[in-house]
């Protein structure tokens, strides 16, 4: 492989896993507010926000960490703006200190924010505008959780950084250079060394956060019901099982507040904790090498990416799906697979689960994140037993890169209203 192709992947990787301190959306929302008072030079008198509906959706149910159990859009932006270190980025709010929410409470109980839908197709859109003794600022952000367009002071351009808005990964290194084919043969030769070190905090932080969700009580609790299913002999004592129990057990402790940050992927702690912990949890229990392990995380995160950038940023779509995808080709890699298998293991995954909805970041993220993680077993297992779903197969294609192809437009395409009726439910006081 020559050296061009090679430094983009690593430049994607670099890009796409990075480190956050809960939901990304939310996150988001905190750094839009820390970096517009940042601009203003105070804290704000007022604030308007405008947000595309994916953002709304996954911000609407989630706890924000560090906040005292809150929830919601105003908590989210309140916290950035009156305590929050935008040159953090997603650990804008990781130092947030208890007195110092009290001034974000009384921020909030002055009823200062006002939130509203933008009025674009962007799916994901944040616009702030701060007000305060005479001057005002505005920030915005598109496609990418901190990707600033545009900033103003007293209605004076100090950044315009065009973006094409028909293309989220425009701002990013371009992801035609990843193919299932190209990371599987990468996965088998790539220098250890060039991938261990962010490898080797996936499995820190995300690890940290798996075992906080089993020992502790967060959200519907999945993982540790899981393990207790597992204790009772109610579920057998298996891999299928740890594997989800582990992974499932930190989404409930993320979309519960919990403070102790995760590697993302695409934008996504779920998706990053997906894409790894199972695969994390299958080594462990088999006593597989660590190199072996690093190089299955990047077949798994990498498929993830893959995946991903044909489905969008923020969709419909679910993102655990996604991840699953790329656990299932993984899985396959660690036990011999031939590029054929993964390719079939990630089809069949995706041919099973691919009609699993996004309804914003919740408690019940976990549960999807098991069960892709149990279709990703069964995905991986068909596979090596040379039973596939075949070209025609509803959206299996002609090869892997057409499906995920296809996947792509059954997201963007085909739940573009599934979406808009998701925000619709979702805001009604039904």
């Amino acid at each position: 492989m020559n050296n061009e192709i090679l430094s983009s992947i690593l430049t994607i990787l670099n890009e796409e896993i990075v480190p956050a301190e809960g939901c990304t959306e939310p996150i988001a929302l905190a750094y839009a507010g820390a970096k517009v008072r940042e601009i203003l030079g105070t804290i704000p008198e007022k604030i308007n926000i405008y947000l595309s509906g994916n953002i709304i959706k996954n911000v609407k149910s989630v706890i924000v960490p560090n906040s005292d159990g809150m929830a919601g859009i105003e908590v989210a932006v309140a916290l950035g703006a009156v305590a929050g270190d935008s040159s953090k980025e997603l650990l804008v709010i990781s130092d947030v200190k208890k007195e110092e929410l009290t001034a974000v409470k009384s921020f909030l109980n002055s009823d200062v924010i006002n939130v509203f839908k933008a009025d674009n197709s962007l799916k994901l859109y944040i616009k702030i505008e701060a007000f305060a003794e005479g001057n005002s600022a505005m920030i915005e952000i598109k496609h990418l959780h901190t990707n600033i367009t545009r900033i103003e002071k007293n209605n004076e351009i100090i950044l315009d950084q065009p973006c094409n808005d028909g293309d989220f990964n425009s701002a990013l290194t371009d992801r035609k250079v990843l193919t299932v084919e190209r990371i599987y043969n990468l996965a088998k030769t790539i220098d250890i060394n060039l991938i261990a070190p962010i490898f080797k905090k996936v499995i820190e932080f995300n690890s940290n956060i798996a075992t906080e969700g089993l020992n502790e009580v967060y959200g519907v609790n999945m993982g540790k019901t899981i393990m207790t299913a597992i204790e009772k002999g109610i579920y057998g004592n298996d891999l299928k099982n740890k594997c989800a129990a582990f992974a499932s057990a930190g989404s409930d402790a993320r979309m519960s507040g919990c403070a102790l940050p995760v590697m993302t992927t695409s934008g996504s702690g779920n998706q990053g904790m997906t894409a790894s912990l199972p695969i994390i949890k299958y080594c462990l229990e088999k006593n597989i090498s660590e190199e072996s392990l690093i190089r299955a995380l990047f077949v798994s995160h990498l498929t993830t990416i893959h995946i991903k950038t044909n489905v969008g940023r923020l969709s419909a779509y679910c993102g655990a799906i996604c991840a699953a995808g790329g656990v299932a080709a993984a899985l396959t890699f660690l036990n011999d697979g031939t590029y054929e298998d993964v390719s079939n293991a990630i089809g069949n995954t995706l041919g099973n689960l691919s009609g699993v909805i996004c309804d914003g970041a919740k408690a019940s993220c976990a549960m999807k994140i098991a069960s892709g993680i149990y279709a990703a077993f069964d995905g991986c297992l068909l596979s090596l037993t040379g039973n596939v779903l075949g070209a025609g197969d509803g959206i299996i294609g002609q090869n892997i890169e057409d499906t995920i192809k296809n996947v792509g437009t059954l997201a963007s395409k085909g739940m573009k209203q599934t979406d808009d009726v998701i925000l619709d439910i979702m805001i009604s006081k039904k």
